[in-house]
């Protein structure tokens, strides 16, 4: 569910994961009004560019920010990213997908979410790195750690164009697992390092992602907004720094150095974080007749496995089966004649079996969804296709390949 990319931040428990796991400096690699601050970064910055993989081309702008100074920034950045409008229709078609419930105030969550949860941020649009004045010294150099990998990144690669929400939730989505993974894979490394006091290359350790993710599912309690979040919204969040580490992790194990992960291979799909070998998927697009589109967008392969679990009420194993048959998706929710809210949603599969599988899913488990439900199979471009409609099938909806990106 769209978080707000262009904010990339860190996060707290992910720090509380690093900091609990086992260069010079040069004053003028950082500029700072806080000079030990400063210092601390510059001291830093070297190790980590040449642990990214990545060149370090100019000075890294960081300053402290107070809780206040957050919270006024993100109500800006919610403003811009995901205006009122916006987040009450993005909200009431995941309530009618199941997948979360009626009525949530999914900008007051997201609030709430960022505000326990952000200690520090990089912002691309001011290519400046903050940290909030109330860290403890302790957890301090993870914290610089992981959000100076961002100021490294943005150096050699646009990282708004990355996170462009215009993209797609899905294709946004995986751009952050790359982000985000890159930097806690790099954070991990250094700090493991600086506890053990032995080199250490998380590219040879199998299924990082596999280790870390249940460590830090097992914190979540911790913080309350997140562990009371819809999943759909918690795993949206944690994905980019866990099953992103694990792509990064997997693409440096290759056995080539250190590879640019912006480069060849950048995944489209989170379905192309989760399993790198998997096809782009089908892009499509709508055309309706009696009834007007509120909000359109894509779930992705992240996703539906939660729909298909939650939802549709299979097992984790039979959900990530069904969904690696998944090629491509899209949702609308729409306003029909005379007012009433409904929601189709179209999906691709690799086969007619992999779509069956899926319709008769959702026929046989139809409660879950937020309204009545109809699911029909057709052709799209040539391929198996399953079109969802809840909330009513009384006005038409015509699904079409769309041109790629």
């Amino acid at each position: 569910m769209k978080p707000i990319h262009p904010l990339l931040t860190t996060v707290l428990c992910l720090t509380a994961v690093a900091t609990a796991c086992a260069a010079q400096s040069d004053a003028d690699l950082v500029v700072s009004s806080d000079a030990e601050l400063g210092a601390m970064a510059a001291r830093l910055l070297p190790d980590l560019a040449e642990r990214s993989g990545m060149e370090l081309r100019e000075p890294v702008r960081l300053e402290e920010r107070s809780r206040e100074e957050l919270a006024r920034y993100l109500r800006a950045k919610l403003d811009e990213d995901l205006p009122e409008d916006e987040a009450r229709a993005r909200a009431e078609a995941y309530a009618l997908l199941g997948l979360v419930e009626p009525g949530l105030d999914l900008r007051g969550l997201l609030l709430e979410l960022y505000g326990e949860q952000v200690a520090g941020f990089y912002e691309p649009d001011s290519t400046a790195l903050y940290v909030l004045d109330d860290q403890p010294e302790a957890g301090l150099e993870a914290l610089l750690v992981h959000e100076l990998v961002h100021a490294v990144q943005d150096q050699s690669t646009d990282l708004q164009a990355l996170t462009d929400p215009n993209a797609g939730n899905d294709r946004s989505t995986a751009a952050m697992a790359v982000i985000e993974g890159h930097a806690t894979l790099v954070m991990f490394e250094h700090l493991t390092e600086q506890m053990t006091g032995a080199p250490v290359d998380l590219g040879s350790i199998p299924d990082f992602a596999g280790q870390v993710g249940p460590v830090l599912a097992s914190m979540t309690a911790q913080f309350p907004a997140l562990a009371g979040a819809p999943r759909v919204v918690r795993e949206s969040l944690i994905f980019p720094y866990v099953d992103g580490a694990g792509f990064v992790q997997r693409l440096w194990a290759g056995g080539n150095g250190r590879p640019d992960p912006f480069g060849d291979g950048f995944p489209l799909s989170t379905e192309q974080v989760l399993s790198p070998g998997a096809a782009a998927p089908l892009p499509l697009s709508f055309e309706l007749t009696g009834a007007r589109t509120r909000l359109e967008d894509t779930l992705g392969a992240l996703e539906l496995r939660i729909l298909v679990e939650d939802v549709l009420g299979w097992t984790p194993e039979a959900a990530d089966e069904l969904v690696r048959g998944w090629d491509g998706d899209r949702w609308v929710l729409v306003e029909k004649e005379g007012g009433a809210a409904a929601l189709s949603y179209a999906t691709v599969w690799e086969s007619e079996r992999a779509r069956s599988r899926f319709v008769d899913a959702v026929r046989a488990a139809p409660s879950g969804f937020g309204g009545p439900v109809e699911v029909e199979a057709f052709d799209v471009g040539g391929r198996a296709g399953a079109l969802l409609r809840i909330g009513g099938a009384d006005y038409r909806v015509t699904t079409r390949v769309a041109p790629g990106p």
